[in-house]
């Protein structure tokens, strides 16, 4: 195992798309969304680990769940853990991260990979990264794995490569944010668009001068600090100034305006897990296409049902179809998996009645 590779796994989402079971006090990735016996963000550690040592694991997310992240890897230590005081975007906690990670190691090689992810093939996965790793250990490039498209999904954003390119990483021409159908169709008709899948590698040295040139004002601001970064005194220094840092995701604040930016393709399967319709696809359904997480069933008329309870609940449906039926604590939510989308907006109405008592 080299002890170049780091990993930052970014957890500091809140999953609002699978409320009820992601709230803000404990969001998705700190559950076992799959039935696995693991959580997401076990998961994801587990498939880095197999590439990467545990030690040079950091875990970015947001104070509140500083203890449910030690519990859930007691394999990391608490300086493994970076915390962001507020949320800021990717931008700020990557750069916060890669400075830590080149004070360490300044040979260090770096992988951005969120906590959520589903990926089965661990093995192909491993290939593609360590791919990954040989490129930006040989070049001063900026990489990110894209997803090959099985259909035109308005739910991602595309990478344009240079579709005269056929090696195995190629330089990418243009990001493109989350399409209408019919432009999906025609990404997808190209052959030369992948979908974005948030999953980057560069070393560490690469992406601190990116920040230098594009986001000068949030890399002067962190660098002031990196005297005090890997010590006692780094708390300190982040509650102080992190606030003061953009508002701004990686993909704009770096990736779109750099000129060294690659994508290769990737060899394995993948799912964000980012709502529970994309959950329902990769679970096993039932004869009548229902999906059941955790759960007792008796099932009449009922088909292509998501299923999903907190406490291996008796689900009792009869004349039920294409439902998202989910029941936790105080809350049961049974919601068409066509509107699945509108579950974020519907938290807010949530809030205006009920205040913060089931958020």
């Amino acid at each position: 195992m080299n002890n170049n590779y780091y990993a930052v796994i970014m957890a500091g989402g809140i999953g609002s798309r699978f409320w009820p079971m992601s709230t803000q006090a404990f969001p998705k990735q700190f559950h076992d969304m799959l039935g696995t016996g693991q959580t997401l963000l076990q998961k994801t550690f587990s498939r880095l680990n197999k590439i990467i040592p545990a030690e040079n694991i950091y875990i970015l997310t947001n104070e509140i769940y500083l203890e449910i992240t030690l519990k859930q890897l007691p394999e990391i230590s608490e300086k493994q853990v970076v915390l962001e005081p507020a949320m800021r975007n990717t931008a700020p906690c990557i750069l916060l991260s890669a400075l830590k990670i080149k004070k360490e190691n300044p040979n260090a090689l770096m992988l951005v990979a969120p906590s959520d992810h589903w990926i089965e093939d661990e093995t192909a996965f491993a290939n593609d990264i360590q791919a990954c790793f040989e490129a930006a250990q040989n070049e001063d490039i900026l990489l990110t794995l894209g997803i090959e498209p099985t259909f035109p999904n308005t739910g991602y954003g595309y990478i344009e490569s240079d579709k005269n390119n056929i090696s195995e990483i190629v330089k990418v021409k243009q990001f493109r944010e989350k399409p209408d159908y019919e432009t999906a169709k025609k990404f997808l008709a190209e052959g030369n668009f992948l979908w974005n899948a948030g999953i980057f590698i560069w070393s560490a040295k690469s992406i601190v001068a990116s920040f230098e040139k594009y986001l000068t004002e949030m890399n002067s601001l962190f660098s002031k600090g990196m005297d005090v970064l890997n010590t006692s005194e780094e708390k300190s220094f982040i509650e102080k100034n992190y606030i003061d840092a953009e508002n701004i995701s990686i993909d704009y604040g770096i990736l779109e305006k750099a000129q060294n930016v690659y994508i290769k393709k990737a060899t394995f399967d993948w799912n964000d897990l980012g709502t529970w319709g994309a959950l329902y696809d990769k679970m096993n359904t039932d004869d009548a296409g229902n999906s059941i997480v955790n759960a007792e069933t008796l099932l009449k008329d009922s088909k292509n049902n998501m299923i999903f309870t907190a406490s291996k609940k008796l689900v009792v449906l009869d004349g039920i179809e294409d439902y998202i039926v989910v029941d936790k604590e105080e809350v049961l939510l049974l919601f068409p998996k066509k509107k699945e989308q509108e579950i974020k907006e519907l938290l807010k109405e949530v809030s205006d009645k009920f205040g913060k008592k089931y958020l």
